[in-house]
């Protein structure tokens, strides 16, 4: 079963140029809010699993597919879904509307690692099960 979970973004003026074309990079940020909200629909706090567990997440690659441009003021949806999960990995597939069109598509693999060591960690057991729930087909 897939789940995928969708989080609305509306373009401000700072996420743009000064034709009103949004930069490049903020993509990645309507992605980052999409999957922190993700996370805390699943019960979770970013702040809370860095002092309850000594975790957080950290950006290990992106692929990234920009097909047509958001604009100032457009109404977008950002959407994740799991494709993969192990022991201190998430993978995820990511895309961005204006309505029924798609703008934007690409995947993240966010590694869990222990806040004072930085060092690769496991991801809580309640959250790996969870997780096994999520994954797309």
């Amino acid at each position: 079963m897939t789940v995928e979970f969708s989080w609305p973004v509306r373009v401000y003026y700072e996420d743009t140029d000064a034709g009103g074309v949004v930069y490049h990079s903020h993509y990645l940020n309507f992605m980052e809010r999409c999957r922190t909200e993700w996370l805390r629909e699943l019960g979770y706090e970013q702040d809370d699993l860095i002092e309850s567990e000594k975790l957080i997440f950290a950006v290990r690659s992106v692929e990234a597919d920009y097909r047509k441009p958001a604009r100032f003021n457009d109404a977008l949806t950002v959407t994740a879904v799991v494709q993969k999960s192990g022991k201190v990995s998430i993978n995820f597939r990511q895309t961005i509307l204006r309505g029924d069109e798609l703008l934007f598509e690409g995947t993240v693999r966010i590694a869990s690692l222990d806040s004072v060591t930085l060092r690769p960690k496991a991801l809580p057991e309640k959250m790996v099960m969870k997780l096994e729930k999520l994954k797309q087909d």
